[in-house]
């Protein structure tokens, strides 16, 4: 036997087994990291650039991986975003459902990062790549028990340069403007690389990579006009309370009363005020979510400590209240209190909360926590768009959660609101950065509809921002306050009110265009493959 004979029939160990242990792990840690930075993206942090890199070594880990490795690499991108992200949510009842929301949520990252791997086999992947992103966060958005947008890549760009995008699209198209760069900044690179090493470099590849920068940079340039702060329909003067909790988590429903009181106070504060002289008179007066978690229709203290709070800043205002009908389940609703005529209008939640307002599946659930029963009586979701005419202003309402649904603050601009007030109540969560992460969501909002928000919030933080996103009044956190501010008023409609879901659908068929794409040339290949086998010789080779 000749020596060449030898060497082939001679095993030789595989790249595999013979790679380093710290080697194997790079794409898994690249993975983890690309959560990592997608999640110091988020507010408080002004690091919404840091969604570019992330994206960029999200492209990099999936390229050309297979799917069931893309999956697992998906995954840990997934936990490396959402662990942190929404470490607030077990703020008062404990680890575990913090980690059953995070595994939850983060296999539509996995199934985003699988459906990615795929397309990046097709040319201008970064585009099928970034509609596929989408196409994850429209189901997450929906499913399960009504989805969790929370985390859309949108609500990290309150201060990005792609915003004015917004109003061209909204969340979805500002989304992925910002995904789409990320996969072309890599693709970009790599096609650079690629040359400097003396590789063909095809200029197809070159100008989609090159495009898929260049071309959402100026869409957003283009889109800067429909940002406009200016009043259409005169102003209106708005004042946002913010009373304060007696103390911190979901012990602060014990003292109903309390924060009832806290929140009439300090309206009548502003009343002293306002009378004095060291405040302007506003139009109209928002409390929070929650300012009286007893019912004013069957608490005849509590409907007299808010007649009297109503009373003595003489306009509308409008009462966050729990109430508890004697059967069927509770009800989050906003109250326009009259100062002559009392309550006259309710607005019910919509979008009301799984596992914090009702409790799916309450058996099951109890078996892994007992804090399931703090919650001991469900709340019912209302029907009906909430805009509340207040001395001749068109007042949208988005109450706390709902500010995440892209239909909840559209409808109320469809339905004619000038303005739009997101109540909120986030003492449940402490000092996290949950107040601060609903709180851009509520900017994108204000660009994506081109209204003025406000928000009042229970214990902070209670803004007022302008149509262009910009925060022009807002309180600390856990402090008393009032906001009093002059808002320019808008009836005018931006394209992305106009479009609704359309461009979200859009982007969805252009991911299942993409993602059908694979599955015709996988089915080909292994036509061929099939065919060669029949002719007696491998496929691609001749007979």
């Amino acid at each position: 036997m000749s020596a060449t004979t030898t060497s082939v029939d001679t095993p030789r160990p595989t790249a595999a087994a013979g790679r380093p242990l710290l080697r194997r792990l790079v794409r898994p840690g690249a993975a983890a990291l690309s959560g990592v930075l997608l999640f110091a993206s988020f507010p408080p942090r002004p690091l919404w650039w840091l969604a570019f890199p992330a994206f960029a070594l999200l492209g990099w880990t999936l390229r050309g991986r297979r799917l069931r490795p893309a999956f697992g690499l998906g995954y840990l991108a997934g936990l490396g975003f959402l662990l942190p992200l929404l470490v607030w949510t077990g703020e008062e009842v404990g680890p575990v459902p913090w980690l059953a929301l995070v595994a939850a949520e983060a296999l539509f990252v996995a199934l985003a990062g699988t459906g990615i791997a795929a397309v990046t086999r097709l040319p201008a992947w970064p585009l099928w790549g970034a509609a596929v992103w989408i196409a994850a966060e429209a189901a997450r958005a929906r499913v399960p028990f009504g989805g969790f947008p929370w985390g859309k890549i949108a609500f990290g760009q309150a201060d990005g340069f792609f915003l004015p995008l917004a109003a061209l699209g909204g969340t979805p198209v500002l989304s992925f403007a910002v995904v789409l760069c990320g996969f072309g900044l890599y693709e970009t690179a790599r096609q650079v690389a690629a040359h400097r090493r003396g590789a063909v470099v095809r200029r197809t590849a070159a100008t989609a990579a090159l495009l898929s920068l260049l071309v959402p940079v100026a869409a957003a340039l283009a889109s800067r006009p429909l940002v406009d702060a200016s009043a259409q329909d005169a102003t209106a003067t708005v004042a946002a309370i913010q009373g304060n909790v007696p103390r911190l988590g979901l012990d602060f429903n014990a003292q109903r009363r309390a924060v009832l009181d806290n929140h009439a106070e300090r309206t009548e504060q502003l009343a002293a005020d306002v009378k004095a002289g060291k405040e302007p008179r506003p139009d109209f007066v928002l409390w929070p979510e929650n300012s009286s978690d007893l019912d004013p229709y069957r608490n005849a203290d509590a409907r007299q400590v808010i007649d009297e709070a109503v009373e003595a800043i003489g306009v509308p205002t409008v009462v966050g209240a729990v109430l508890t009908p004697e059967t069927g389940r509770l009800r989050n609703t906003l109250i326009e209190w009259d100062p002559d005529r009392g309550p006259v209008d309710t607005y019910d939640k919509r979008h009301v909360q799984p596992f914090g307002e009702y409790i799916p599946m309450r058996s099951v659930v109890r078996l892994f926590n007992d804090d399931v029963d703090r919650v001991s009586r469900d709340f019912g979701p209302g029907h009906e768009v909430g805009v509340f005419d207040l001395a001749g202003t068109k007042v949208g309402l988005v109450t706390c959660f709902e500010a995440a649904f892209d239909d909840a603050a559209r409808d109320t601009v469809t339905h004619g609101a000038q303005l739009i007030s997101v109540p909120s109540n986030n003492a449940t969560f402490g000092r996290s950065e949950m107040t601060y992460q609903q709180l851009a969501m509520s900017r994108v909002r204000a660009v994506e509809h081109s209204r003025s928000v406000v928000v009042p919030v229970t214990s902070g933080v209670s803004a007022v921002i302008m149509p262009d996103g910009e925060i022009v009044e807002k309180t600390a956190m856990f402090t008393p306050d009032a906001l009093v501010a002059e808002v320019p008023l808008r009836s005018s409609l931006t394209p992305a009110t106009r479009l609704g879901a359309a461009p979200e659908l859009a982007l969805v068929l252009l991911a299942a265009g993409g993602l059908a794409a694979v599955g015709a040339g996988a089915v080909r290949e292994r036509r061929r493959t099939a065919d060669g086998d029949a002719d007696g010789a491998p496929a691609g080779d001749p007979a």
